[in-house]
This record gives structure tokens, sequence and C-alpha cells, in this order.
């Protein structure tokens, strides 16, 4: 006779407890983190470092954004939003704005949308 089976978890929700160490939601800096923000890795993975941890890593070698990462990694935002800061607190990586802060209040560049506008009638 064998042992009963475990009953699965469909909805993943024991994994993301193990991913994150049963934490909801980011604390600290990447608290203000967004779906925009984007991510650059400061370091290469190193050996024995969470599979999650060295995907983020190894993906934001060019900076990718929250959103994007989460696509390629399956991973809900929250979820995401968790393992970011554990990266983000040891320096592993850097968040970003996806506008700079000194062309913030600049606005649109007018040049460009006359560009784009023009070529979208010409379709």
């Amino acid at each position: 006779m064998s042992a009963p089976r475990r009953p699965t978890d469909p909805s993943g929700l024991e994994r993301y407890y193990v991913l994150t160490g049963g934490r909801s939601g980011p604390g600290g800096s990447a608290s203000s983190l967004d779906v925009a923000t984007l991510i650059v890795s400061l370091t290469a993975p190193v050996p024995g470092t969470q599979h999650e941890h060295e995907e983020i890593l190894r993906r934001c070698r060019d900076p990718l954004s929250v959103a994007e990462l989460g696509a390629h990694l399956g991973l809900p935002f929250n979820i995401l939003a968790v393992l970011l800061a554990d990266l983000l607190e040891a320096g592993r990586v850097e968040a970003r704005d996806p506008i700079p802060a000194h062309d913030a209040g600049r606005g649109p560049d007018l040049a460009l949308l006359e560009e784009v506008l023009s070529g979208l009638q010409r379709l």
C-alpha cells in the first residue's frame, strides 16, 4: 500500500508562498514599483542564488520593464515585486523610472508625434 498522495495546488499559491518566504508584498523602496518601472541588473548571478533571482538578473542585463519581466517569468506583479525588493535591497538590481526625470516636465516631442501621425495617414 502506498502513502496517500498530497493534493496539488493548481492555483500556484503554495509555490508563491515558498518563493516569497510568506511575504505578500514588497517593502521599502520596492513599494513604489509599478509595471512601467525599468529593472537593470548590476551584478551577474552567483551560484546558490534562488532560481527566480538568477532569472531576473540574467534577463535584466538590458533594461526591462516589470511588466515584461513578469510575462517572461510567468509571475504575478505582487510576487515579482517581492523578489525585486530582495534584489534591490541587496544592491543587485537598479529600478529606473521609464521617463528620465530631466525630461518628465517637458512633455511629448511634438516633431516625433507629427512624424508618426503623418506616417499613419499615409497607410
